[in-house]
């Protein structure tokens, strides 16, 4: 049941993730700029994990993990935000965001090494999967001359790098921090590192609205509901299953923006769902029988 809800949390978090662009495109359209957007995203994001963190009392840390979080911060925040838009200027929307979900691939290597990581083939077969059907979606209606230059390709395996430290920090910190209080300390570090890049904007309305939306939903709720995933995933489970954002990010920008679909999108989204399928169900069965036979 725990591993259950721990897929169901995920879930969620890539499915608040996936409004980001839906949502940021109101705020695109009426003048923000990307890196506005992902600085107030950090610095709301930050306060609504303060608050929470306040409120429970669980805001302190232990000194000699603080550099840790600062880092972080920088890295998975800052550098993250700041390289997919590095990698949209220079590679196309579409490239980037199949360089960004490499992510798993890194995290499987990671936890393999530092969290001792089965990579069975179930596992490793699910990884394919995600990563085809996430190609799919992310091409769909590109036209097929687009090249990548070395630039594009740099800046979009440092997002997927930096992407998928997210799941290593969680999964090392988790087991002695509440999922508020490490974004409470990384957050602030990410914002502030953001701040030389950004200007600021007049605000309407419609610009506070999707800002707060941002911070609130795509941030505080999603990598709170993230991190309570990740405390009963393996970090490489978790990782394939968030594949499910992009198909979620194709479906909302067809109702709102209608931005049409194609059929190579449709059979990736089948191919991500597929994914998340074998992580759920099959391998848990396959790792049940296994030990089974083992006690035998």
């Amino acid at each position: 049941m725990n591993k259950y809800l721990g897929y169901l949390q995920i879930l969620t978090a890539a499915t608040l993730w996936g409004l980001l662009g839906p949502i940021s495109k109101y705020g695109l359209q009426d003048g923000i700029t990307p890196h506005e957007l992902a600085f107030w995203r950090a610095s709301l994001g930050a306060f609504f994990f303060i608050l929470h963190s306040a409120k429970h009392k669980t805001l302190a840390v232990k000194r000699k993990d603080i550099p840790v979080f600062f880092i972080f911060g920088v890295l998975g925040i800052s550098v993250f935000f700041g390289s997919y838009q590095m990698a949209i200027k220079h590679a196309g929307a579409a490239i980037s965001s199949i360089l960004l979900y490499t992510a798993p691939i890194w995290v499987a290597i990671f936890s393999r090494i530092l969290f001792k990581e089965l990579l069975s083939p179930a596992k490793i077969a699910a990884l394919c999967i995600a990563l085809t059907g996430t190609a799919l979606v992310c091409f769909s209606g590109q036209s097929s001359e687009m090249s990548l230059p070395l630039t594009g390709l740099f800046f979009g395996l440092l997002s997927g790098f930096t992407y998928s430290l997210h799941y290593i920090f969680g999964k090392t910190f988790l087991k002695n921090y509440a999922p508020a209080t490490l974004y409470a300390w990384c957050l602030p570090a990410g914002a502030i590192s953001l701040l030389p890049w950004v200007t600021f904007s007049a605000y309407s309305p419609i610009k506070l609205v999707v800002i707060v939306a941002l911070a609130f939903l795509c941030t505080y709720l999603a990598y709170y509901a993230y991190c309570a995933g990740l405390k009963r995933l393996e970090a490489t489970q978790a990782a394939i299953i968030a594949n499910i954002e992009p198909v979620v990010a194709s479906v909302l920008a067809y109702f709102w923006w209608d931005e049409k679909l194609t059929v190579s999108a449709y059979i990736g989204g089948v191919l991500i769902i597929g994914a998340v399928i074998i992580i759920a169900k099959i391998l848990p069965a396959a790792q049940k029988n296994t030990l089974a036979a083992a006690e035998k």
